[in-house]
């Protein structure tokens, strides 16, 4: 059953949402389940009840605003917009994870105004906001806090308290660290199994009573087993986390290894085009499967010619290896005359055979460092 809004703020509370993505939409949905009367702005329109044509007329509506824009620009570019518009009766609470820099700035705009700002970052996906179970982290002055609480408990299950603005921000990219690297260190666990030719299903039986299970996990290994990429916290936020990670990394002298293998497997996915799905997409890397319908078991006579091909390539190769009177006539096997030699196996060989990149690269890494 779920909580009635509260008392200390009547029902006639306007409520302003700005960004519509996964969890502010999920967010305005529930606040107007809660009875608040719930207006919405984002920069591409959308056809839902109450939105607005303007930041400035949200303001005009609305005492408390909540930011859900997705990075550093997008919301030091919506509180300068607002900002005309501030007084001291509005309460700006911005919901973005972005480098405490940018928070600490977009502050000091609402603030100018005479308006209260509250940093309110949070940890919860899709189904988290639906239910207003999001956990917020929290930094600003003790009276901003106090103003923003209410609005803040309805749509969360508990609010951290952190310090002030923009520590907030590094306790959550920090967390974001931790459940970045549990999904990609899952990806490459989960190949291991199956390259060991061991049942997933197993991997995660065990996983469920390790010590290092985590809610991250349950959540996310039965949708990876079954491929479900459905986004819940994309690869593109991901990714833009671990950079800001990075960067007070490289601001503080730090190492940060495993966050670096993460951001890099993150930033593959983008290239794939695969940065709107869910970031445990990481997976894709590491277990193949074929679509149905594409791919087809090669004929034995087509699997045939193919072992028939690399064993032609390793003959010749080796035959130059090892040829005493090549070497002596000071013919070197260089490596450009190698790729030309593989280029003209990928010329004859089916454009779909799955000749072994490894082979050929064995081959080659040989005779560029001359062994035999």
């Amino acid at each position: 059953m779920e909580r009635h809004a509260p008392a200390s703020y009547p029902k006639h509370t306007n409520i302003g949402i700005v960004g519509l993505g996964i969890i502010g939409c999920g967010i305005a949905a529930h606040l107007r389940r809660k009875c608040f009367p719930v207006f919405v702005w984002n920069r591409s329109p959308r056809p839902v009840p109450n939105f607005v044509g303007s930041l400035g007329e949200l303001a005009g509506l609305c005492n408390y605003i909540q930011i859900f824009v997705s990075d550093d620009d997008a919301l030091l570019q919506t509180v300068e917009q607002l900002s005309e518009k501030l007084t001291p009766r509005h309460v700006v609470l911005a919901h973005s994870t972005v480098a405490p820099d940018s928070m600490r700035a977009a502050a000091e705009t609402v603030e100018r105004r005479g308006a209260r700002f509250v940093e309110a970052c949070f940890t919860g996906s899709k189904g988290a906001a639906e239910k207003g179970e999001l956990i917020y982290y929290v930094g600003g002055t003790d009276h901003a806090l106090r103003q923003a609480r209410p609005i803040l408990e309805a749509s969360s299950k508990e609010i951290v308290q952190i310090g002030a603005v923009g520590q907030a921000s590094v306790i959550k990219i920090a967390t974001n660290m931790v459940t970045a690297a549990s999904v990609q260190a899952a990806a490459e666990a989960l190949a291991l199994v199956q390259g060991q030719g061991l049942p997933l299903e197993k991997f995660v039986e065990a996983m469920r009573v390790n010590a290092s299970y985590s809610g991250t996990l349950a959540m996310k290994l039965p949708k990876m087993l079954s491929r479900d990429f459905e986004p819940h916290f994309s690869v593109k936020h991901m990714l833009k986390d671990m950079q800001i990670a990075t960067q007070l990394a490289l601001a503080n002298y730090l190492d940060l290894g495993v966050t670096a293998a993460a951001r890099d497997q993150l930033g593959e996915q983008m290239q794939w085009g695969h940065g709107e799905q869910d970031y445990s997409a990481v997976l894709r890397k590491y277990l193949y499967e074929p679509a149905p319908g594409f791919y087809e078991e090669p004929q034995m006579s087509e699997a045939q010619k193919i072992i028939g091909t690399e064993e032609a390539v390793a003959g010749s190769a080796e035959a130059v290896a090892e040829n005493p009177q090549v070497q002596e006539a000071g013919v070197e096997v260089s490596q450009e005359s190698f790729l030309g030699l593989t280029a003209t196996v990928s010329a004859t060989t089916p454009a779909d055979a799955p000749v072994r990149r490894g082979f050929l690269r064995q081959l080659l890494s040989r005779f560029s460092s001359g062994q035999e």
